[in-house]
């Protein structure tokens, strides 16, 4: 990415990403001002790492300040489409917190579901979406008018879990004999970066949070884990076996990659 394509992309995050508040150097790169944080450390090479927070660089001791910012310079590209990726990601983190209020919408197996509060329900109820009206799936929750945030958010949580639970068995139901396979647990995950792992005992973990992706998503995480009772590894002979059960999976795990679920802090 050029300098002037990223000074154009508009980013709400641009500012803090160039800048950040933890740099402690600073060049210009063409038009655009660039602050980083430099670290210095035992290596042998000067390294570059864009997060959130901006670009880190890590150089050796005896480098000097001009070789660095010469480094800098000529990493410039690589650099600031990172940077600009960075600021994509985090525009879709702050899309992705919700409002925890009546009427609130969040992505439900692919589609939206609106969650209302309802007092006096004997048990939170899901009312299917009736496409012909062009009215959504709604979950009427067992709360009173008035709820607050927090319970909002916790019933939300409870109902989505309770939900990723019933699915993920009918889903290892569904594959585990056809795989030659036999799941000993189910267990759910919260991790944030992990959809799912298998032991060898045959205990498998699923993070609840796949309920918010389509049905096609969540199956290839399943299917995934179930072949790791087979080849507890990421050879050839297991990605044989998923594909076997799943010919277009590189096309479910690419919407999984790209998918932004709901901030539930």
């Amino acid at each position: 990415m050029s300098q002037r394509a990223f000074a154009d992309t508009g980013l709400a995050h641009s500012e803090a990403l160039l800048r950040p508040s933890e740099a402690n150097r600073e060049l210009v790169l063409g038009e655009l001002r660039l602050g980083y944080l430099l670290k210095r450390a035992t290596r042998r090479t000067i390294g570059f790492v864009v997060g959130p927070r901006g670009l880190a660089v890590s150089a050796p001791r005896w480098v000097s300040q001009p070789q660095i910012d010469s480094a800098v310079q000529m990493k410039a590209d690589w650099i600031l489409r990172k940077l600009a990726e960075q600021g994509q990601r985090l525009e879709q983190l702050d899309a992705a917190r919700i409002d925890w209020c009546d009427g609130l919408r969040l992505p439900y197996l692919g589609t939206e579901l609106v969650v209302r509060t309802r007092g006096g329900l004997t048990r939170s109820v899901l009312q299917a979406a009736q496409p012909l009206l062009g009215q959504p799936a709604t979950l009427h929750l067992r709360l009173p008018e008035g709820a607050t945030p927090a319970q909002i958010r916790d019933a939300v949580q409870r109902w989505l879990q309770q939900q990723a639970r019933a699915v993920f068995e009918a889903r290892i139901a569904h594959h585990a004999a056809p795989m030659g396979v036999q799941v000993t647990q189910l267990r759910l995950s919260s991790a944030r970066t992990r959809w799912g792992s298998a032991s060898s005992d045959g205990s498998v973990r699923l993070n609840w949070r796949l309920v918010h992706f389509p049905l096609a998503t969540l199956d290839y995480v399943v299917v995934h884990e179930l072949a790791h009772l087979r080849e507890m590894n990421h050879s050839p002979a297991f990605w044989a076996i998923v594909r076997a059960v799943m010919p277009d999976y590189e096309q479910r795990r690419r919407t999984l990659k790209d998918g932004v679920v709901p901030v539930f802090d």
